[in-house]
């Protein structure tokens, strides 16, 4: 079962130093409208063909997200099938970011 990491959680986690990739599953426009700083973009469709940009690094969490969170839970999914460890799906997505964190991060 894919774990969730709520948006604070995610800025706790990033403000401590921990270890992150960040990776978005959005489509492309969603992406060019609002986007977390440092992430790596690789639409959901696109997933099973660009899997391995998604460095396998030991101790960092993967966290994917989307805009409400419902694909990047089924991209978790997917990567935790491909054997990738320690992935998270941001719970509510970037626009629970937008509302929790970071207000001013567009949303749409």
């Amino acid at each position: 079962m894919v774990q969730q990491i709520t948006a604070r959680e995610l800025a706790i986690n990033l403000e401590n130093g921990q270890k992150v990739r960040l990776v978005d599953v959005r489509q492309p426009w969603e992406n060019q409208l609002a986007k977390l700083p440092a992430s790596t973009h690789i639409p959901l469709n696109d997933l099973p063909n660009r899997a391995r940009e998604i460095r396998r690094v030991p101790e960092e969490t993967i966290v994917v997200y989307c805009h409400h969170g419902i694909r990047s839970l089924s991209a978790a999914s997917y990567l935790e099938k491909l054997g990738y460890e320690n992935v998270k799906s941001l719970s509510g997505g970037i626009d629970a970011w937008s509302c929790e964190v970071d207000p001013d991060i567009p949303r749409y």
